[in-house]
């Protein structure tokens, strides 16, 4: 991208204007030496090889048993989808509700989203309503709790594992891959070349 832009020093407010960053370049503030930008090495393939991957991902752990249960001649598995539709059948619907946002429906849309920037990018394209896709990601990754969820699944199987035989299914290591990959996603994307590529084609 040769596109100048204008940045503000997130330390100490001076003005900056970029001029024709190359990649892997990075720009420093002349007052107090803070990183400005920097355009990251093949940002647009990794994170889109990443969002890839991750959405492949999301389908696994959506698809195949998150866990199964067995004691005696019991065997009981569920998916993710189905740990919500017990939850709501008992009665917790705030918690079901809960999980569906913060495990199902944020991460989707996170990906769909990041696709919907990263696609156009990769076809040297300006991205579609640029501005609104970017302030939606941003908005709801707080939302995002993939962790907590996991975390909370850990937990119930150290209790389980006491009272019956608990066996992990492919979702549950999906579902760990998928948030290693949406961190990898987060560290490897360039927003700058998005920004740039808007403000060039104005």
């Amino acid at each position: 991208m040769q596109t100048d832009f204008l940045v503000a020093c997130h330390e100490c407010d001076l003005l900056h204007r970029i001029v024709g960053l190359p990649e892997g370049g990075t720009g420093i503030c002349s007052r107090c030496g803070a990183v400005l930008v920097s355009h990251k090495r093949n940002s647009i393939d990794r994170s889109l090889a990443l969002t890839i991957t991750g959405l492949i991902l999301f389908i696994m752990a959506n698809v195949y048993p998150l866990l199964a249960i067995k004691s005696g001649s019991l065997f009981k598995a569920t998916t993710l989808m189905g740990s919500v539709e017990v939850l709501y059948s008992t009665g917790m619907w705030q918690v079901a509700l809960l999980v569906f946002l913060t495990a199902i429906l944020i991460p989707f849309l996170d990906l769909v989203s990041r696709l919907c920037i990263l696609i156009p990018l990769k076809m040297n394209k300006k991205p579609w309503k640029l501005p609104f896709i970017m302030s939606f990601s941003q908005s709801i990754n707080p939302w995002g709790m993939m962790e907590v969820f996991m975390l909370g699944i850990l937990v119930s199987v150290v209790k389980l594992v006491k009272m019956m035989k608990v066996i992990p299914g492919i979702s549950l290591f999906a579902f760990v891959l998928l948030i290693l990959v949406l961190a990898a996603i987060a560290t490897s994307f360039d927003t700058h070349l998005a920004w740039e590529k808007e403000e060039g084609e104005r």
